[in-house]
């Protein structure tokens, strides 16, 4: 479970240096989304028979790195319109 965790805060860290721009996000937020890309991309990969979800391999680790990109890019448009609407 230990290395669950890290390697979410490992792959949302990565995906916030892919994101242009500085984010908004702190560090809870980079190790939720980190969690979320990894399940998304080890189920994605499971799908594709490389693997099981909770076994770390070259193709579940980038795709959880692309699906923690476009999630941080998600977080940050409605991060960014809630903070536009509040000013």
């Amino acid at each position: 479970m230990i290395g669950f965790l890290v390697a979410g805060l490992v792959i949302g860290a990565l995906a916030r240096l892919i994101v242009p721009g500085r984010q908004r996000l702190g560090i809870l937020a980079t190790l939720a989304l980190g969690l979320v890309g990894s399940l998304i991309g080890g189920l994605i990969a499971q799908f594709f028979g490389t693997g099981d979800i909770w076994e770390l391999n070259v193709l579940g680790f980038v795709l959880a790195v692309v699906a923690a990109v476009l999630l941080i890019g998600v977080a940050e448009s409605i991060a960014g319109r809630n903070h536009r609407a509040v000013r």
